[in-house]
């Protein structure tokens, strides 16, 4: 391993560390800000609200990470650097289908979340099926067109169950879900997603070496021994499950899955078996990073689909202006 390598890892590393150390100790009690451990020490209330953050703190973490680790995958396994879940229909087919469930079947956990992992599996399926039709532009133009369509069709589906939705009790609930958040996240939603989000995350980061055969042209990949249509399927399933599993409690938390890989690539190599797994912790920290600052900047909380946004946004600008003065990507 080169040194610059090395230093990216370090920095990978030492970022989730202070993230989650930072994120624990940050909130609203027994003031906005740092607790202090003197604080600790002496209130037995400022330690209760601690313990209860945890399974927030570990929610967020887990839904960058899901979020990170999906969007180098699509990004490798479309060979596009702009592919992410949302510009693929997963991430709005997962928006449509829980808010569905919730219009159907309310209060039903199992019922948003399968709704969510199927409408986003149909997303998919939908993007690459319209994508091999066209004949129009290459690959990755048909790609992101055809993710641009599924996810518009989605999108007004949203609106239409939004329009039918009880204004009094299910409309404020799909409102606020589609805004991105962790707000009622405790031990049991954790335990809902944990699982899916674990299992898929290890199926990507235990095939995270075939993803440079993938990422190849398929004559190189085929001709080194890749069964393509399996391992592309295993992945791409694996991707949308971690995602809908999120999406379905945190609602939509767009750009992490475009951004990170980036980041991940820039620090660590394009190598995906040390770039996806770098994925996976930048985007956890990310979103820990991305959680803390809608808790504590204002005195209400914001949406967490609001600051991600504003966050991916600006790194992606500054992403461009590095492209332009190096001449390219």
């Amino acid at each position: 391993m080169i040194r610059s390598e090395r230093r990216g890892w370090a920095i990978v590393v030492a970022g989730v560390l202070v993230a989650l150390v930072l994120s624990v100790l940050l909130g609203r009690y027994p003031s906005p800000g740092f607790t202090s451990p003197s604080t600790l020490i002496e209130d037995p209330l400022a330690r209760r609200v601690l313990v209860e953050r945890f399974p927030r703190v570990l929610g967020a973490f887990l839904t960058g990470a899901a979020l990170g680790a999906s969007g180098a995958t699509f990004q490798m396994v479309f060979r596009n650097p702009l592919v992410e879940s949302g510009f693929l229909g997963v991430s709005q087919g997962a928006a449509f289908g829980a808010a569905l469930a919730i219009l159907v079947v309310p209060g039903s956990v199992v019922a948003v979340q399968v709704g969510a992992a199927l409408f986003a599996l149909m997303g998919l399926a939908a993007s690459a099926g319209v994508a091999s039709r066209v004949r129009v532009g290459g690959w990755v133009l048909r790609l992101i067109l055809a993710g641009i369509a599924v996810s518009a069709v989605y999108s007004a589906g949203t609106g239409v169950l939004k329009y039918l939705a009880d204004p009094m009790d299910q409309l404020p609930d799909i409102t606020f879900w589609l805004l991105g958040g962790l707000w009622g996240m405790g031990w049991d939603d954790l335990g809902h997603i944990a699982p899916v989000v674990l299992v898929s995350l290890g199926v990507l980061v235990a095939m995270r070496w075939r993803l440079n055969l993938l990422a190849l042209r398929d004559e190189t990949a085929f001709s080194l021994g890749a069964s393509l249509g399996r391992e592309r399927l295993i992945l791409l399933v694996a991707a949308v499950l971690a995602t809908a599993a999120v999406v379905a409690k945190t609602g939509l938390v767009g750009w992490v899955g475009l951004i990170v890989p980036h980041l991940a690539r820039g620090l660590v190599g394009a190598d995906a078996q040390r770039a996806l797994p770098a994925s996976l912790l930048l985007g956890g920290t990310f979103c820990l990073l991305c959680d803390d600052l809608a808790r504590v900047v204002l005195s209400g909380e914001l949406p967490l689909g609001i600051v991600t946004s504003l966050a991916g946004a600006g790194l992606f600008v500054v992403l461009m202006l590095r492209w332009r003065t190096r001449g390219g990507p």
